[in-house]
């Protein structure tokens, strides 16, 4: 059987395509929100069999009880929607991060790809970090060769990272291995947020934007934003300890120090401990 339902998506021209998977790898939900960004009133042309990718009990519907009866299931859904910026197609994949299959998920993701003539492939990701929120949203980067990444983002960290692989990371290294360019872009979350962060979504936004020589609409993320840095900044300020913290982490950004893999680990296995792989998003 196959794990993907696909429907005729018309003419596509050398489209670019862009996935996000929620969980540990979706830090401040940041990637999702920028690929739910992207996908708005985008029509859906390809949906995965979710009965044989998720575990319900992890990852339950939801059910929405109207005066007293019991209504209507939204189960969870992995699709891929496709969106027009300017003169370019982008295929935009995203939804929870499978629970099974993830081998079976990686053929048949590299045979839509190709099916669908994909240029580029470009995964989203966000990670708790040792970062200021007073300070720009840094990104990680990854290439599949030299020369793919915008807007300054550099690949790293230099060295030799290990760390729990999440479904993303195992399209990505497919995605290349099959000859198609795929890169990564991976917001660093300051660590003491809790909930959405919307900054990151709006820089994720502008470097795909710089993919597609198109300026992506942001909608309420950007005044969203505004409006947390700054009850961060009140926050941080009415607690000594909290602000002689951002206060450090201020000093290693402006000291341009970049994060050391011992560093990155240390950050993730504390966000692992804290989410306990539930699947539930930070």
């Amino acid at each position: 059987m196959d794990l993907y339902d696909l429907r005729d998506p018309g003419d596509l021209v050398a489209p670019v395509l862009v996935a996000s998977f929620d969980g540990w790898l979706d830090a401040g939900s940041a990637a999702t929100t920028a690929a739910a960004a992207l996908a708005a009133d985008a029509e859906t042309i390809a949906t995965f069999d979710t009965d044989r990718l998720y575990d319900y009990r992890a990852r339950r519907p939801t059910l929405e009880i109207a005066n007293g009866r019991p209504d209507r299931l939204t189960w969870p859904e992995l699709a891929l929607r496709r969106a027009r910026f300017g003169a370019r197609d982008v295929l935009v994949l995203s939804g929870p991060e499978p629970d099974y299959r993830w081998r079976e998920m990686e053929r048949a993701t590299v045979e839509l790809a190709h099916r669908l003539e994909v240029s580029t492939w470009i995964s989203l990701g966000a990670i708790p970090a040792a970062v200021p929120h007073t300070r720009p949203v840094t990104m990680m980067g990854t290439q599949s060769r030299s020369g793919l990444l915008r807007g300054g983002v550099e690949p790293g960290p230099e060295g030799i990272l290990r760390v729990p692989a999440a479904a993303i990371s195992m399209l990505d290294v497919a995605i290349a291995r099959s000859g198609i360019p795929a890169i990564g872009y991976f917001a660093q979350v300051p660590h003491y947020v809790t909930g959405s962060y919307p900054p990151a979504s709006v820089e994720l936004l502008r470097l795909v934007g710089l993919h597609l020589e198109h300026e992506i609409e942001t909608g309420t993320l950007r005044s969203e934003g505004t409006t947390m840095l700054a009850r961060l900044d009140a926050a941080t300020t009415a607690d000594e300890t909290t602000a002689a913290h951002v206060a450090r982490l201020e000093a290693m950004v402006d000291e341009a120090r970049r994060p050391a893999g011992d560093d990155l680990i240390t950050e993730i296995e504390q966000f692992l401990r804290e989410h306990d792989g539930s699947g539930d998003r930070p």
